[in-house]
């Protein structure tokens, strides 16, 4: 019998803006942009085609990278 993949679960498990937040920022490597409850409103504005159509779902498998790279391009423009 397989053991639960705890990490894959705690990838895909369906969080909150803040949960997703404090998850986002934890173990962060230094070399990257912290988040904040402001840029991932403003993120989510952007990349309307990541979210289901009602409600604040954030995901770690779906959208960590993406913030990632985002948060990067947009510091750069600022």
């Amino acid at each position: 019998m397989r053991t639960p993949d705890l990490d894959k679960a705690r990838s895909e498990k369906k969080r909150s803006l803040i949960d997703f937040l404090s998850l986002y920022n934890e173990n962060l490597p230094a070399a990257f942009p912290k988040a904040s409850a402001v840029l991932l409103e403003e993120f989510k504005s952007i990349h309307t085609g990541l979210f289901p159509r009602r409600g604040n779902v954030w995901s770690l498998d779906i959208h960590r990278r993406k913030v990632m790279d985002w948060l990067r391009s947009h510091k750069e423009l600022s």
